[in-house]
């Protein structure tokens, strides 16, 4: 999730002592102890290292599977940098605006349900509710929300750095006292909006909690055992996990953020996962296991994305594919939340690679080098 961070700010400066004799830790899957002790650092783990020596970030962690399914987890760095404590092996992290993917999923179930009409507007589902300064939600389809094409102010833009507890309709009430940044479907603007409002759409059509929704359709049948999405008051991280800290300015120390209220991000940002469940959720999502085939089309079907997402980006139904520099898309989302920042992405024939960092990353630059991380890990 982007997002509630002052822009510009730069991370490099040198590690503690303690995180620098940390850099270049592989902890390879399916490996035995002495096989791993005798391995050169490959591409990934190199990639994992840079992060960390020249991002700033105190820890770097990536889950990568090959074709074949043979997978391989990665660490650098340090989990704590106030007790030195090594980075968990494929520790859970706050995963932002992934969240928005097991939503779309979950809209796009009750499509294939027939309780939900892309094409249908707001309105039919959530009646009234979504007014505003050229706002209608007669005029925004579910279609629109998914895919960022609603022209909805983004709620996150307008919060400030008060970190407590927000309700879903409390984001959006914020979000409408703004203008609309277009007319629904002329153009394409990435809203956090959008999904708060698909949340409260899944609500009000199954009559059970989002968190609950998403468990049921997406968490369970996906075998993902270390996903949740944090309920109403829980600000810690279940499982082991690197802690996440955030900068104020270029000279302002690492501050530990790692146990946050996570309600500002809601629908569009709450959930917690580890790179490897993100990896076997994808996957699952384009092998057809969660869709029926035209859902999983129109999944994919998508508009330029570049402005957010770099260059060659598209967007579909909250899926983002991004061209590889071996050939191919990557089909995945990315997220950004206090803390930690998190890319990666499955393609057609199998392969999947998920890479986490413990800062927030708002340099474009960071972000660049964090996704070609991703990029190695998918192409070596």
């Amino acid at each position: 999730m982007r997002e509630r961070t002052r822009q510009g700010l730069r991370r490099r400066r040198a590690l503690s002592a303690a995180a620098a004799l940390a850099i270049g830790v592989v902890t390879p899957g399916f490996l035995s102890a002495p096989q791993a002790a005798a391995a050169r650092p490959d591409s990934v783990q190199r990639s994992l290292d840079a992060l960390v020596r020249d991002v700033g970030t105190p820890a770097a962690l990536a889950s990568v599977r090959d074709r074949n399914g043979r997978t391989r987890t990665y660490t650098a760095g340090v989990g704590d940098l106030a007790t030195g404590a090594p980075v968990p092996v494929d520790g859970q992290v706050r995963i932002g605006s992934n969240t928005k993917t097991f939503v779309a999923v979950v809209v796009l179930q009750l499509v294939a349900e027939r309780r939900v009409d892309l094409d249908a507007s707001v309105d039919t589902y959530l009646p009234g509710l979504v007014r505003g300064e050229g706002i209608d939600g007669r005029r925004i389809t579910v279609r629109r929300l998914l895919q960022q094409t609603s022209g909805l102010p983004d709620y996150s833009d307008y919060l400030g750095d008060d970190v407590r507890y927000y309700a879903p309709r409390e984001l959006l009430a914020t979000a409408l006292r703004h203008p609309a940044d277009f007319a629904p479907g002329t153009s394409w603007k990435y809203s956090n909006t959008n999904y708060v409002l698909a949340g409260l759409l899944v609500q009000e059509v199954t009559g059970r909690p989002l968190a609950e929704e998403i468990d049921r359709r997406v968490v369970r049948p996906a075998g993902l055992r270390h996903t949740y999405f944090p309920a109403p008051g829980d600000a810690s991280i279940r499982e082991p996990h690197p802690h996440g800290y955030y900068r104020e300015s270029a000279d302002a120390p690492l501050r530990d953020v790692t146990e946050i209220d996570p309600s500002w991000g809601w629908a569009a940002g709450q959930m917690v996962s580890t790179g490897s469940d993100l990896n076997r959720f994808l996957g699952a999502l384009l092998a057809g296991r969660l869709l029926p085939p035209a859902q999983l089309t129109q999944m994919r079907s998508t508009v330029p994305a570049e402005a957010t997402f770099g260059p060659g980006a598209r967007y579909g139904l909250g899926l983002v594919s991004r061209p590889l520099p071996c050939g191919g898309l990557s089909w995945g989302h990315g997220g950004s939340f206090p803390g930690y920042e998190t890319r990666g992405g499955v393609t057609d024939d199998g392969r999947a690679a998920n890479v986490a960092v413990t800062v927030q990353l708002t340099d474009e630059a960071d972000r660049r080098n964090l996704e070609r991380a991703v990029d190695t890990a998918l192409c070596r």
